[in-house]
């Protein structure tokens, strides 16, 4: 059961049954006269293929390729179901699509594949390149995911990202910019305790030392307990755990042993994103951190420790995944805009630069409404929080030099407003004229 006493896993399926999925394709020029289709197929559509032919760059002009992107599943790690195939794994694709239109203005095409070898996945994704402009890697299993993200970041010429590294990342790192204003500490000179050591993670781990953070500071702990160069399993060559491997070299300067108690002791910070509690992160852990403690409990459906217990626990700042408690660290904060930005100016890539921008302008857009200890980052209805997210990834990519096209400043907030704005307005049209039906009474 769901707040308010709602069960939305009952709601959820009884309108998708009525709905019967939860995006389609609807045209985007018009088509007044039957002497349309000369123009936008036979015969005039040679002309544009004979272009494209001679230069393949021009489809991200002639084409939607410039807005559309791929949302691809081995359905391998899917939401907290586990691998439960790419079938089961369709409808949490066709959500993820959904989210990138509306709150980015998106175009995303869900595919699932049965390929689980992550070479074949690889050689899938590479196959279909043509078709999109950028491409979104979700649920897919650890260590898989590094792996596959890494090979398709090198071997495609568009961007790709990980959304459960990725997106995790760039927004617990938003949310902890402000967090830190909130208790007066600096990024350079806390220690942060990381609890989970797997996609989300190693990403987080990654971004926060991209970000500023003193490597030596961080502590990660997986489920064999604390990460260090000489744990057994990290010294067993395993190329599998090469990932875990490197964060091991690069942090916890002092080499500590133990566990998740001992990693939290004297932390300024702790990040969890394990597996779900609560319990999995102890008052008296809290309590043992330095003065003003920020805990960060990522996990769903319930976090590794209540909201309640770690403030009781003197813990000044608290974060959650979930919607019905402050501070929601929501993914989807993230990647719309991300997209957006790096689509309007048909990037090459997504850049750690462009995901550190990303952050940035989303602290300072919650900064800018009023910090609070309950209110550190943007919730999704702010969608002004988007375009200047989007804004911020778009001029990164100018700048980093991946980026196909570059607009002017005024220019490019134009066209993400309008892009950004524009699916909330045939929303409010296709509801008023009744091209969506109503929903049944929930």
């Amino acid at each position: 059961m769901a707040k308010e006493g709602k069960n939305y896993f009952e709601i959820s399926l009884r309108l998708h049954r009525f709905y019967r999925g939860k995006i389609e394709i609807v045209p985007r020029v018009p088509v007044t006269q039957m002497e349309h289709f000369s123009v936008w197929y036979t015969p005039g559509v040679a002309e544009p293929s004979r272009v494209v032919s001679r230069d393949a760059n021009l489809s991200f002009e002639l084409t939607n390729r410039w807005n559309t992107i791929a949302v691809v599943s081995d359905g391998t790690r899917v939401l907290g179901l586990g691998s439960i195939g790419p079938e089961a794994a369709l409808p949490v694709m066709e959500g993820k699509a959904l989210l990138f239109k509306y709150l980015g203005g998106v175009d995303a095409v869900p595919l699932v594949t049965r390929t689980r070898d992550p070479d074949a996945l690889v050689e899938f994704v590479k196959a279909v390149e043509p078709s999109f402009g950028g491409i979104n890697l979700e649920d897919i299993e650890s260590p898989k995911c590094f792996y596959v993200l890494e090979r398709l970041q090198k071997e495609l010429n568009i961007p790709v990202w990980h959304d459960d590294q990725q997106g995790t990342a760039l927004v617990t790192l938003a949310g902890l910019i402000n967090a830190l204003k909130i208790v007066g500490k600096k990024l350079s000179q806390v220690r942060i305790a990381v609890i989970g050591a797997g996609a989300a993670g190693i990403a987080i781990m990654k971004y926060l030392m991209v970000a500023g953070a003193d490597p030596g500071k961080i502590i990660a702990v997986d489920s064999k307990g604390i990460l260090h160069p000489d744990r057994p399993d990290l010294k067993s060559g395993d190329p599998w755990l090469r990932w875990k491997r490197e964060i091991a070299e690069k942090t916890n300067a002092e080499r500590m042993t133990g566990g998740i108690p001992e990693a939290m002791r004297g932390a300024d910070v702790v990040i969890a994103a394990s597996r779900p509690g609560p319990g999995v992160i102890k008052k008296e852990w809290v309590r043992a951190m330095a003065d003003d403690p920020i805990v960060f409990a990522e996990a769903n459906p319930v976090p590794e420790i209540w909201p309640w217990e770690a403030k009781e626990a003197g813990a000044r700042v608290v974060a959650t995944g979930r919607s019905d408690f402050p501070n929601q660290i929501n993914n989807s904060l993230g990647f719309p805009a991300v997209f957006r930005g790096a689509l309007t100016v048909m990037s090459r890539k997504i850049t750690d630069g462009m995901c550190i921008a990303a952050a940035e302008a989303l602290a300072r857009y919650a900064e800018e409404k009023g910090l609070s200890e309950d209110y550190i980052i943007p919730t999704m209805e702010e969608t002004e929080a988007y375009v200047r997210e989007a804004i911020a990834v778009a001029l990164k990519a100018i700048e980093e030099g991946v980026a196909r096209r570059k607009p002017s400043r005024s220019e490019l907030e134009s066209e993400i407003r309008e892009l950004i704005e524009r699916p909330r307005k045939y929303m409010d049209l296709a509801l008023g004229r009744g091209l969506i039906k109503k929903e049944p009474e929930w």
